[in-house]
């Protein structure tokens, strides 16, 4: 069975940026850095309307960079399907496109799509978007999937949210919906991502039970685990006379 891949989500890289105003850190560097060590597969942004981290344009110069300089990672982009949105991403052509029905004003994604009620919304949209790029939909673990088949993503992304807030008191149970839905979703030949608040500690169980999720896509508790691993040393560095 394929290895589940990395997609090293960079959304809190740009935050950083953005709130100096400047260009440190450097996006196309640290994105260079990153694609560069071994068995990351690529990268994953989110640019919202306010563009509050990812910007429209870091879309455009990510995507060059990955197709240009290196051809077997992937980039993946995520959204709410609004017209600019989908403009951008026609224009960027990305690998894959991971929709989700966040409204702009979200702090983050926290829900899934309704595939019942969005059903007239998405089916389109796919279809779109499958003439250039994989696409694929964020849905939480109890969904009505009833709708999946006629829609025909390429992709389903589970939201990993209530698993990974329920794993320190009972990995077991946190996992169970999310190990019935997976077996639907595979039987239906649809493929499977999973993403929010997988961090080492929860990421090998969820893994382990479930061996079908091709790609996972990672980026909070990666930051603040390399600010906690490399902190020491660079502070050790500043400190005069060190």
């Amino acid at each position: 069975m394929r290895r589940t891949q990395l997609s090293v989500n960079i959304n809190k890289l740009a935050l950083l940026r953005n709130s100096r105003g400047d260009n440190r850190p450097n996006l196309l560097t640290s994105s260079t850095f990153i694609l560069s060590i071994p068995g990351v597969a690529g990268l994953t942004v989110h640019p919202r309307p306010d563009e509050r981290h990812i910007q429209y344009q870091d879309v455009r110069e990510l995507s060059h960079l990955i197709r240009d300089h290196y051809p077997d990672h992937e980039l993946n982009v995520e959204g709410y399907p609004s017209e600019s949105f989908l403009a951008l991403v026609a224009e960027a052509r990305p690998h894959q496109v991971t929709l989700v029905p966040d409204p702009p004003e979200a702090l983050t994604s926290s829900f899934g799509w309704d595939l019942t009620h969005a059903y007239a919304q998405l089916a389109p949209i796919i279809r779109q978007i499958q003439q250039y790029a994989r696409c694929a939909l964020f849905l939480d673990p109890n969904a009505d999937i009833t709708p999946l088949a006629d829609l025909n993503p390429d992709r389903v992304e589970l939201y990993t949210y209530n698993y990974a807030h329920g794993y320190p008191a009972d990995r077991e149970a946190a996992i169970a919906p999310y190990r019935d839905i997976a077996n639907r979703i595979h039987a239906l030949g649809i493929g499977l991502n999973a993403g929010h608040d997988l961090n080492q500690t929860n990421l090998p169980f969820f893994l382990n039970t479930i061996p079908t999720v091709l790609e996972v896509s990672i980026g909070h508790a990666l930051v603040c685990d390399a600010l906690a691993a490399g902190l020491e040393q660079t502070i050790r560095a500043y400190v005069p006379g060190a």
